[in-house]
């Protein structure tokens, strides 16, 4: 996806998490261990929520914020997240699975964090910040959501 404005960016997020949804559902049904399985089906429902959650902040969000121009701060080495399906879910064990995916929510953290340091426009600063605050508070519930899951 080529990312041009601040819009672009948020739907290349949203797309990542609903990517990361399918993947994750898949290899949960492809799962026979209950504690993986469980965890796939939590992490996957998370991720389609998550998605959706970030489709409402578009849809809601300043216009003149999305249209802002974001390849001066993006470059493309951060907006390479692993592929979501190149190690199948349903092989992985329950710790491999969430390393992973707070793998992956810590590089679109670290992506949000570094563009809103360097947004010189206020709305798309604040927009920036919304998203980075949301995804490090759904990062922070997953983390407590694993671990109880771990305690199991």
């Amino acid at each position: 996806m080529k990312i041009e404005r601040f819009e672009d960016l948020i739907e290349w997020t949203r797309q990542t998490h609903a990517s990361l949804a399918t993947c994750l559902a898949r290899g949960a049904d492809q799962r026979v261990e209950s504690l993986a399985k469980m965890l796939l089906v939590y992490l996957a429902e998370h991720e389609k929520v998550l998605a959706n959650t970030i489709a409402q902040i578009e849809k809601h969000a300043d216009r003149k914020a999305l249209n802002t121009w974001v390849y001066d701060y993006v470059s493309r080495d951060e907006l390479t997240l692993r592929a979501s399906c190149s190690q199948p879910y349903a092989e992985m064990t329950a710790d491999e699975i969430a390393r992973d995916i707070f793998n992956i929510h810590n590089q679109i953290i670290d992506l949000y964090r570094s563009l809103a340091r360097r947004a010189e426009i206020d709305g798309a600063r604040t927009l920036l910040d919304d998203l980075l605050q949301l995804e490090h508070h759904e990062a922070m519930r997953l983390a407590h959501q694993v671990g109880r899951l771990n305690e199991m």
